[in-house]
């Protein structure tokens, strides 16, 4: 910034600027090698920062209209429900927080249908069909993600789990973790 002039005292930097120090040249060097602006850069530091342990996995519907990533583990808890509509779809899913979901394209191309309750929001793609993720009756906080919609190269394992959603009510409030499973 300008210099200070005499009997003026420097003001720190304003909210949002930080003064990187002697890892300015090094900073200034990463966003040109990867053509990155400093809050895309600066995304990528907390991303690595506050998912630790977690991986980005991409994903989208078949035709590739509707995109987005999730910050998830490598090693994926999946549920198989067996309610009606889990059933006819073959919805495999696990589940995240809406903190570490983001839609990167395609929120136009989407449509929901609900059913019973209601509560549930059964999202897919309006061109190809596929729900590759949606907001689970037992997670509205957070997504049930589709594995199979997951792009490849990201997951290690999958652990599958059955849950009874014939049995709703009596199936969530047994399970231990479940309704826990979309908190950050």
């Amino acid at each position: 910034g300008p210099a200070a002039g005499p009997g003026t005292q420097a003001q720190p930097p304003g909210p949002g600027a930080f003064d990187l120090g002697a890892q300015s040249g090094r900073w200034a060097a990463f966003q040109e090698r990867h053509r990155l602006s400093c809050e895309e850069a600066a995304r990528l530091l907390l991303d690595a920062y506050e998912y630790r342990g977690l991986v980005k996995h991409t994903g989208g519907c078949h035709c590739g209209a509707v995109r987005f990533e999730v910050w998830a583990s490598a090693d994926l808890h999946v549920f198989n429900c067996n309610c009606s509509i889990c059933t006819k779809k073959q919805n495999r899913h696990f589940i995240v927080p809406a903190s570490r979901f983001k839609l990167l394209k395609g929120a136009d191309n989407l449509t929901t249908y609900t059913f019973n309750t209601h509560r549930a929001q059964h999202t897919f793609c309006k061109t190809c069909g596929v729900q590759s993720f949606y907001t689970p009756r037992s997670n509205p906080d957070g997504y049930g993600i589709a594995p199979h919609c997951l792009d490849d190269g990201t997951v290690q394992t999958i652990v599958t789990e059955d849950i009874n959603g014939k049995e709703w009510e009596k199936a969530v409030k047994e399970h231990k973790t479940i309704r826990d499973m979309s908190k950050p």
